[in-house]
């Protein structure tokens, strides 16, 4: 796979955010995060985080929109929320979306209002977004936690491809020969998880949250009082 020739950190250089997006502040989450989990098609991604969020209750998918049609047993509002091309174009124009980005010939974004108010609520939020989504989060929310989720090998990817049963095999092709590019972009991430044992690749992803939530900023912005009466500062 050819790598990037200079990759950026998120931090360091992120892409422009969507139309009217404003930042998102550490004040405005109380201490909570947003995690933005990132892979190629076929690496597991959707069933890592299906698994997660079924063993936490802390954490929150956040439905994206897309342009693309439902697959068999996909729902309107619980996989993502389906619409044309022109009211996603509609809505990117009105900024409620917080990033947006083409994927493999279809459009994806996520809401802003949604975002904002699971963050309010006291819960935590998983982004279930591409490699452009990503850093256009970053842009607007520096704190937000990176997570790359790579296959075992491309053999391996291929072969997931094929077995999951979801799209043709002109899909197929034109999804392995994207995943290179979306590899190479996997230094820009804060971790990195290898999915070649499902159970062993969950309890990484699972490290990852608990890890990121026991850092002393969030810690102190979710425990104010406590660190007010032991003395520690908060600020």
């Amino acid at each position: 796979m050819p790598a990037d020739p200079n990759p950026e950190r998120l931090v360091i250089s992120p892409s422009s955010p969507s139309p009217g997006a404003a930042p998102l502040t550490a004040t405005a989450a109380a201490g909570r995060q947003v995690f933005m989990v990132v892979a190629p098609s076929g690496a597991g991604k959707s069933s890592l985080v299906n698994a997660l969020l079924a063993n936490d209750s802390g954490i929150a998918l956040s439905v994206s929109f897309t342009t693309r049609p439902p697959r068999p047993g996909e729902t309107n509002g619980r996989e993502y929320h389906f619409v044309d091309r022109s009211e996603f174009e509609r809505r990117k124009a009105q900024g409620e979306f917080l990033e947006s980005a083409e994927v493999h010939g279809n459009f994806y974004a996520t809401s802003r209002r949604e975002i904002e108010d699971r963050l309010a609520a006291g819960t935590d939020v998983l982004l279930e977004i591409d490699w452009q989504g990503a850093r256009q989060v970053k842009a607007l929310f520096a704190q937000a936690v990176g997570i790359f989720i790579l296959p075992p090998s491309i053999d391996a990817l291929d072969e997931r491809l094929h077995k999951r049963g979801q799209d043709s095999p002109a899909v197929i092709k034109r999804r392995l020969l994207a995943a290179g590019s979306e590899i190479a972009r996997a230094p820009q991430f804060d971790y990195i998880i290898i999915n070649e044992t499902f159970e062993v690749a969950l309890a990484q992803l699972t490290a990852v949250i608990t890890a990121t939530r026991l850092r002393y900023e969030s810690q102190a912005a979710r425990h104010h009082e406590l660190f007010a009466q032991l003395g520690i500062p908060t600020g």
